[in-house]
């Protein structure tokens, strides 16, 4: 079977829409272009995110189904309520981006294949200079880096990337404190981009491509307030 895909001009950074996405593979919308600045936030503007692999093509994606959480409702279950409250942790915003990009390229057991290639994270790095791309970052009582993610910023809706954890619930608690610290400032959306069993502990559910998109476009121009991705270090609260 024959696939035609969109590809994109090097010259200019406009997308196809995104109701063109494939079924098969689900949500493949275009190949090409480049990943600088522009191009990749005139993406998340537009629902559509870069994943690709050493060795192929930059490719761009809109799924059928996007696994969003409205912030700081993230399920949070009795042992990570004890977790929290040992508070043997530190947790920081942008403290270091590149720590935690590095660790989310890492392989995994069970994905011993990374998509956070070379290029990505360069990319990255330029949007997290420029004050669009964030880490959240979890500490141990050593200050050894454990856990964390990182993502891009789109007015209210935080689109994140990937996660890391080095120890038991790391990653976890680096989500639920995005969630609130997002919620605080004014944040109103987490995108998570592909669900999983993982998320999906944390409250996070499947929006239909549709839906996503007049979410995205009724709160990408908002704003949040300024202090929100200055280095800080932020701590968590249990109702």
């Amino acid at each position: 079977m024959t696939i035609y895909l969109h590809e994109l001009s090097p010259e200019d950074v406009i997308f196809p829409p995104i109701d063109q996405a494939l079924e098969d593979p689900d949500g493949l919308l275009a190949m090409g272009g480049d990943l600088s600045c522009n191009r990749i936030i005139n993406a998340y503007r537009q629902a559509i995110f870069p994943w690709f692999s050493r060795g192929q093509p930059i490719l761009w994606w809109s799924p059928s189904y996007r696994a969003t959480i409205k912030a700081n409702l993230c399920h949070i279950s009795k042992s990570m309520k004890r977790c929290i409250r040992k508070q043997a942790h530190q947790i920081s915003i942008n403290h270091n981006f590149d720590a935690v990009i590095r660790n989310c390229a890492q392989p995994r057991a069970a994905q011993p294949e990374t998509w956070i290639t070379d290029i990505m994270i360069k990319a990255y790095l330029v949007l997290h200079e420029i004050g669009i791309a964030h880490s959240v970052e979890v500490w141990d009582e050593r200050n050894m880096l454990i856990g964390g993610l990182y993502g891009v910023n789109i007015g209210k809706v935080f689109c994140g990337e990937s996660m890391f954890s080095l120890a038991s619930n790391a990653s976890k608690l680096a989500f639920i404190a995005l969630n609130q610290h997002f919620k605080k400032n004014g944040g109103e959306l987490i995108d998570c981009q592909m669900l999983t069993q993982h998320l999906q502990s944390l409250g996070v559910k499947p929006t239909s491509r549709d839906e996503f998109q007049k979410q995205l476009i009724n709160l990408r121009d908002e704003q949040i307030n300024s202090d929100c991705w200055k280095q800080q270090m932020i701590e968590m609260v249990l109702s």
